[in-house]
Order: structure tokens, then C-alpha cells, then sequence
């Protein structure tokens, strides 16, 4: 098989999407990779041997038809738009890094440019593929707790004040806030297990620590290895956090969903671990997870009992340690495929879409006094092409 040529924009946070993609004679190899900072170039040309860097998308698409196939879209957030809309328009099967976009007006546009121009869009929801997540809706889906009407999930980020808090993340203007950046997988994943979208959202939040460290810097100049160190606790012992920080590092949501099914999501930047902590209840049980990457287990209980008991069927979870509990190198197949065949996939653009639409509903509702707000209908014609499987 001729391998896929991708062209990727962004060499940060995500790069390992790179590195995953590259297997040439397998498939799929990295031709070309466009960044505007020289040592994300350098490590580019460092870990994909014999790649072309270039500065920016610009320079990509100018002869993008010499070496480049497909795309990956791995930049900052509020760069999502004008980016894919470009690569869309240029023809280019575009994988995009989640969130689709900051606000509910780009996502549309780049679901109606797919649409427009009859080119492949994919979105990187990759907890689609985790293995917990499988579990757990393989689980609702064979009936084990009957119909779901309830989601609870429980968010602990310890790494948040290191992923979040000292670059463009921080600032609201790139990425509306983290109830939509962080929270857009899982919200998604939320949909997912209910069977629904949500349709009206309500939150409180607060920047309750990181606001209070006053060591900032501007550090544009560098990536988030440059400053990573688990060893720093407690989480007002962060230093060069960003100049602009003006998202909260604690936020928790209810959502109503398709079919009065409701959920609650608590998201907090400043504890001492990190994990998801899920739990579903449905109409003749409940499932919850614990840990959520290999080893993890999905626990069930299925009969009644009127005090704690242990539950009574567990799931082993499988997957491995190489991105998100094995889930970056399925989304990677899956994208591949995909933009040489395409046909169904796992994860859905529209999904995509509906999740940040969840999250700025619940960050206009936490920055406005915690009252319900309505989450805007997507055009149905869009709608119709997403579920036609692009095609």
C-alpha cells in the first residue's frame, strides 16, 4: 500500500499525533511539518527523520500537492477555523485536534465548509477510544443498567496548572474557558454513554488558585515540556504562569440532555491527582469507573441493597500506556483510513460540535449567575451530511 502523506500544523502539546502517524511503509508517513517556532522545527526534524519543516500553514498548502495527502491540525484553539476552513477549501482530508473550536459560530463554519466542499473532516476525540470508555458503553449498550437518566463525572487534574495555566490556554480569548477546552472530551463522552446531546447547560466556577500566584512570564518562546515538573506542589508553588490568566481552575456543570436525561460534570486544576471518575445510573442499575487508564475497572451493581456493598460484576479494562491508555494510535488508524476510504468512523464531527456548544453554554451560564442557557440547534442539511457518513 502507497503510504498516506501528511502534512502536520503545530508540532506542540500533541506532536506524539506526529510520531504516531509516522510509519512509513505502514501506511502513513510525515512529510512535512509547518511551526512558527524554531526548536518545535528542530524537534520535528529531530524525531521524524527526513521531514520538510516550514514556518506556517501558508507555506504548507503552497505546494502542498507535491508531498501532502491529508492533514493534521494540531494548533492552538482559536486557531481552528481559519485553519481548517483553509485546508478544507484546499481538498485536504483535515484531521483536527479537539475542540473542534472555541465557539459555536466556528464550529460551524467548518462543518458547513466540509459540507460545502465535500471534504473529509475528522475531529481527534480520542477517548472515543479508550478502552474505559469502550467498556463502559459496551456495558449500557448490552443493557447491564437498563435506560440511562443519569451521568455524573468527576474530573481531577492535577497537571492543570501545568498544561493550563502558562501559556494560551489561560487566556479566555483562545479558548473560552476550560469547562469547553478541557471539558469538550468529556462532554463528549457524556454524550456518548446517555445516548443524547445536551440541550441546556447551568455552571458556577471560580479561578480560586492560580490567580493568586503572582510569578508570570510570557512564554511564547516556549512549549509546556520547558516547564512540566510533577514535583511541583502544592499548586501555589507554580511559577511562570501566564500574564493574561483569566479562565477558572474549578467549574462544575448540569447539563439536560436529549430525552430529560441529566448530567453533572465537576472539573478542578488544583488537585493532587489526576483521573476521571465516572458514573452512570440507569433504570435497573449503575456502573462506575476506577482509574481510567490500564488496569482500570468498570464496576456494576445490579441488584438492590440498602448499604454499601461490593458491586456485583467488574469489568477489567485493558489498553497500554502509549497515549491515553492505547487511544492515540486507534485515532490515528482511524483518521488514515478514513481520509484514504472513508466510510463510519468512531468519532463524529457533529458530536464535536454539540460538546463545545455544551461548554459555552455552561461557561456563558457560569460567567452570568448559574441560570439555564439554551444550547443552539445545529442546520439540519449539516446535520444530514455528518450522518451520511460524509459521502
Amino acid at each position: 500500500m502507497t503510504d498516506l502523506r501528511l502534512g502536520v500544523v503545530g508540532f506542540g502539546l500533541r506532536a506524539n499525533l506526529a510520531t504516531t502517524a509516522h510509519r512509513p511503509g505502514e501506511g502513513s508517513r510525515v512529510t512535512v511539518v509547518a511551526d512558527p517556532l524554531a526548536a518545535a522545527r528542530e524537534r520535528a526534524a529531530e524525531l521524524v527523520p527526513g521531514v520538510r519543516t516550514v514556518p506556517d500553514l501558508d507555506a504548507l498548502l503552497t505546494d502542498a500537492r507535491d508531498d501532502v495527502d491529508a492533514v493534521l491540525l494540531l494548533t492552538p484553539d482559536h486557531l481552528h477555523r481559519d485553519h481548517a476552513t483553509a485546508t478544507l477549501e484546499a481538498g485536504l482530508p483535515t484531521f483536527l485536534e479537539k475542540p473542534i473550536a472555541t465557539t459555536v459560530a466556528d464550529a460551524d463554519a467548518i462543518l458547513e465548509t466540509a459540507r460545502r466542499t465535500r471534504t473529509r473532516l475528522y475531529v481527534g476525540h480520542n477517548m472515543r477510544h479508550m478502552p474505559v470508555v469502550t467498556a463502559m458503553r459496551e456495558a449500557i449498550r448490552a443493557g447491564a443498567i437498563g435506560d440511562v437518566k443519569a451521568v455524573w463525572v468527576r474530573h481531577f487534574v492535577s497537571a492543570g496548572g501545568d498544561f493550563y495555566f502558562h501559556d494560551w490556554h489561560a487566556d479566555r480569548r483562545n479558548t473560552t474557558g476550560l469547562l469547553l477546552q478541557k471539558g469538550a472530551h468529556d462532554i463528549d463522552v457524556i454524550h456518548r454513554l446517555a445516548g443524547g446531546f445536551t440541550r441546556s447547560a447551568a455552571a458556577v466556577g471560580s479561578l480560586s488558585v492560580y490567580g493568586d500566584v503572582d510569578s508570570r512570564r510570557d512564554n511564547s518562546d516556549r512549549r509546556l515540556r520547558d516547564w512540566y515538573d510533577v514535583g511541583t506542589w502544592p499548586p501555589t508553588a507554580q511559577r511562570d504562569l501566564a500574564p493574561v490568566l483569566d479562565v477558572e481552575d474549578i467549574s462544575m456543570a448540569n447539563l439536560v440532555l436529549d430525552g430529560g436525561v441529566l448530567a453533572s460534570y465537576q472539573q478542578c486544576h488544583f488537585t493532587p491527582d489526576y483521573w476521571r471518575s465516572y458514573t452512570v445510573i440507569g433504570t435497573a442499575g449503575r456502573l462506575e469507573n476506577v482509574g481510567d487508564g490500564p488496569g482500570a475497572q468498570v464496576r456494576i451493581w445490579d441488584r438492590r441493597t440498602d448499604t454499601y456493598a461490593d458491586p456485583d460484576r467488574v469489568i477489567e479494562v485493558g489498553g497500554d500506556d502509549e497515549g491515553h491508555g492505547g487511544a492515540d494510535p486507534l485515532l490515528v488508524a482511524e483518521f488514515v483510513r478514513f481520509a484514504r476510504d472513508g466510510g463510519p468512523t468512531e468519532t463524529s464531527p457533529v458530536a464535536a460540535r454539540q460538546a463545545i456548544a455544551a461548554g459555552v453554554a455552561a461557561t456563558q451560564s457560569l460567567r452570568s449567575g448559574g441560570g439555564m442557557v439554551e444550547v443552539p440547534e445545529l442546520d439540519p442539511d449539516v446535520a444530514a451530511w455528518f450522518a451520511a457518513d460524509q459521502q
